[in-house]
């Protein structure tokens, strides 16, 4: 990729989602970074090789990154990012599409604070984009063609599977892949608690719990993988496995994990009425 990409904040999303599109071959030289604080500009420099500016040192550093840029990806807090928006609208080139990274805010939210027919793209991206594993779903703003959105997709292709949905489905997405993994951090965590409980150490009930869940993950990211036939294949007919499934069938455990996904789903809805109403 030639064009000239702006990050505007690289927290932890942002710069994992930076370190993969550097690896995919784009040249750092075509990429720029504001943040706030000197320190992390520079910290961001050193590492990545690209042009990184504070604004606690310039001001005007949002509207001089954006200006010629062809993608900029938005990656301040939801509550920050309307504003962040109309401070770089008018500098913005009319053809530059505009990536928010923000959870729960909305398409409507992002296009009101611009300027009318400005390309945006809302994404849902998740904290595996760190190693590479991610998962990001996208949706495209009234203004964006199909050159629009293949510029998006570029920026996501080198951190994980980059999905196209319709924006209604954003916080079902948000609910699964979006809090998801710290799902599977608590089954880990929940995991370890029972080892100890079996009067395991609390170190090995740690590496036996964490091991597993990871390589449970790397047999899921198979191709053609399939969870259900997984886990048939490790719960052997009148054994010792069968018998849990059964015990976590029986306490409710899938609607468990579907009610918390309704609940995340229902807070995401509510952050975007609350940050409409700001």
């Amino acid at each position: 990729m030639s064009k000239k990409i702006v990050f505007l904040g690289c927290g932890s999303m942002g710069e994992a989602i930076l370190t993969g599109l550097l690896a995919a071959g784009t040249a750092p030289a075509s990429v720029t970074v504001t943040v706030r604080r000197p320190e992390r500009a520079e910290e961001l420099a050193q590492l990545h090789g690209v042009t990184a500016m504070a604004s606690n040192e310039e001001p005007d550093a949002n509207a001089q990154a954006v200006a010629g840029a062809s993608v900029v990806i938005l990656g301040v807090k939801p509550v920050g990012t309307a504003a962040l928006c109309r401070e770089i609208a008018p500098h913005l080139d009319a053809q530059a599409v505009v990536i928010s990274v923000a959870a729960a805010v909305s398409l409507g939210q992002l296009e009101g604070a611009l300027h009318p027919g400005q390309p945006v793209v809302r994404s849902m991206p998740n904290t595996p984009l760190k190693v590479g594993r991610g998962v990001v779903a996208l949706s495209a703003g009234t203004s964006v063609d199909e050159f629009h959105l293949a510029a998006a997709h570029e920026i996501f292709d080198g951190s994980g599977v980059v999905l196209d949905i319709p924006e209604s489905q954003q916080d079902a997405v948000s609910a699964i892949s979006g809090s998801g993994p710290a799902y599977a951090f608590y089954l880990a965590e929940a995991m370890a608690a029972a080892a100890e409980d079996f009067g395991l150490s609390a170190d090995i009930a740690r590496v036996l719990a964490r091991e597993t869940v990871a390589g449970a993950g790397l047999m899921l990211a198979e191709p053609g993988a399939d969870p259900a036939t997984l886990r048939r294949g490790v719960t052997s007919p009148n054994g010792t496995t069968e018998q849990a499934i059964a015990t976590f069938d029986a306490q409710g455990l899938p609607g468990i994990v579907l009610a918390g996904a309704k609940a995340a789903a229902a807070r995401a809805a509510q952050i975007t009425q609350e940050l409409s109403a700001q």
